[in-house]
């Protein structure tokens, strides 16, 4: 069986190939900005810079994997976003934040929320 960090690395690799087959590129994965900041996946998808924070669940028991996102989450891979743009000194105007989920383990089932924003 595995632990919560395992399950977490399993659904981040399965996202990541799910985000390579819709044509995105990843540029990075586990980005940490500071001890509270940290991105799943930062990929590219044609000229938008995307940071995608990975959710994975074995079963919906305790609620589906996006409700598990709060207001402070998103704020901390907003600063991670900023930071980073900053330090890579990408161009890019246009970024967003996503959030991916993956139920497991037998036949993942991924769902996708393109651009996620704090209230």
């Amino acid at each position: 069986m595995m632990n919560n960090r395992q399950k977490g690395a399993a659904g981040e690799k399965i996202a990541r190939e799910y985000l390579e087959k819709s044509g995105y590129k990843i540029l990075n994965t586990n980005f940490h900005y500071s001890k509270y900041s940290e991105v799943d996946i930062i990929a590219k998808e044609k000229n938008t810079i995307v940071f995608v924070e990975v959710k994975t669940r074995s079963t919906t028991n305790y609620g589906h994997p996006f409700e598990s996102i709060n207001p402070k989450k998103l704020e901390h891979i907003y600063a991670a976003a900023l930071y980073y743009l900053q330090q890579t000194k990408e161009q890019h105007k246009n970024f967003r934040i996503d959030v991916i989920s993956v139920l497991t383990p037998e036949n993942p089932k991924i769902e996708h929320l393109k651009n996620v924003w704090i209230n």
